[in-house]
């Protein structure tokens, strides 16, 4: 039997630019206003995929904790070796795990460190890597802004012959550099311009997601949805008007409504008691507003214990990213988007040794591959909506990782 790996976790003082601290572009990230986890080095990873792709990721996660000794005298959410995991959004795809060599987190002017391995503590850049901003040029998409109009408008049919109530429609843009894209440049800038979304980087899926699909700590769960999307102007009085009108929108409010059933429902089985509010507030993001609800619940860990795991098996794809019926709804994705998500719209995040964790949606985000990085932008499909204005939201939600990427020929 192979000696165990042992595992330290250490307090390391107060506040840290976790961003600034990540060596090399293929580092992780989970970071929202300077909180949350950055990692680097690769101890162990691998990828699943199928329907059973979240309990074969448990699987792995638990054979590789058999391996490890953990001393973690900090304690707390995101302490102790840590599982990056980024699921694709089809059970057809590969989802990617990976647990790095060198975690640090940050909450509350708080940060400590985890390292794997016999060696001392990891040293920490004292300076933070000076990173040259690059230009790109763009290419199309799968589908032209035209065609992609045309499937909105067959969707709508559909939607309206009755098959299904809603359904997701994304799609795509490719920008390209003259030399292997840095995601640190990218991680950065979103940070700056978006602090209230969390940041993410993963095996090369890098973004700002505002929606939390999951967090779980202490048998306390909670899920934010985000549903019906307008258009900031950056006039305060002009904007407290539209965020006005989002919040009366009846199609918006339909789409936040069927959102908000999936994960409601999907939620329940876990819990002994939920609160969903009533009402959906107005979330106010640097370009754009959103319907959002809160749901939260008090999970029942009798008699088996439930885990991250768990509840995203049921939990994904909700109606934010696919539709509903769900079911109905990715056949009509599959038939009308021509293109492969990957892990665009999959759960994004982390998840510690006790099965707890965060994960987003990955949304506001691209997938990176040497100089080029393919962009993803989706819109909820109901009765009421319209091609042109669909586009147009489409293309706002291009903006957070177009911005970002900076300069463009």
């Amino acid at each position: 039997m192979l000696p165990l790996i042992p595992v330290t976790t250490t307090h390391i003082g107060e506040h840290l630019p976790l961003l600034e601290l990540l060596p090399d572009p293929e580092s992780f990230s989970w970071v929202r206003r300077g909180d949350g986890l950055v990692g680097w080095g690769v101890h162990a990873t691998t990828t699943v995929s199928g329907d059973n792709r979240f309990r074969e990721a448990r699987e792995w996660w638990h054979e590789q904790l058999g391996k490890l000794a953990i001393a973690d005298s900090v304690h707390g959410a995101g302490t102790g070796p840590i599982l990056f995991s980024s699921f694709s959004f089809s059970p057809a795809e590969e989802s990617v795990l990976v647990i790095p060599k060198v975690v640090v987190g940050m909450r509350n002017e708080k940060s400590w460190i985890t390292w794997i391995g016999e060696k001392p503590q990891p040293e920490l850049l004292e300076e933070p890597v000076h990173l040259q901003p690059m230009k790109y040029s763009w290419q199309d998409g799968t589908l032209t802004p035209f065609q992609w109009q045309e499937q909105v408008a067959y969707a709508i049919e559909v939607i309206k012959e009755g098959r299904i109530d809603k359904v997701v429609l994304a799609r795509d843009i490719t920008a390209v550099a003259d030399d292997a894209i840095d995601s640190r440049v990218i991680l950065r800038n979103l940070a700056a311009e978006y602090p209230s979304t969390w940041v993410f980087l993963i095996a090369g899926l890098v973004g700002a997601t505002p929606e939390l699909l999951l967090r779980l700590n202490k048998a306390m769960v909670t899920s934010r949805v985000l549903a019906g999307t307008i258009s900031k102007t950056g006039d305060d009085e002009k904007d407290l008007a539209l965020s006005a009108s989002l919040a009366r929108s009846s199609k918006d409010l339909e789409e936040h409504m069927y959102a908000v059933r999936s994960v409601t429902e999907s939620l329940a089985p876990f819990c002994s008691s939920t609160n969903v509010p009533d009402s959906p507030y107005v979330l106010h993001l640097a370009n754009v507003m959103h319907l959002a609800t809160d749901v939260t619940g008090a999970v029942d860990n009798s008699p088996n214990h439930i885990d991250a795991f768990s509840i995203l098996e049921k939990l994904h794809p909700s109606a934010a990213v696919c539709g509903t019926p769900t079911s109905i709804a990715a056949n009509v994705i599959a038939d009308l988007e021509g293109m492969s998500r990957g892990r665009y719209a999959g759960p994004v995040g982390w998840i510690d040794a006790h099965g707890d964790g965060e994960l987003g949606i990955a949304l506001r985000c691209g997938q990176i591959d040497e100089n080029k990085i393919r962009l993803f932008a989706g819109c909820g499909i109901v009765a009421g909506s319209n091609p042109k204005k669909e586009l147009v939201e489409s293309q706002v939600k291009f903006a957070p990782m177009t911005s970002a990427l900076g300069n463009f020929d």
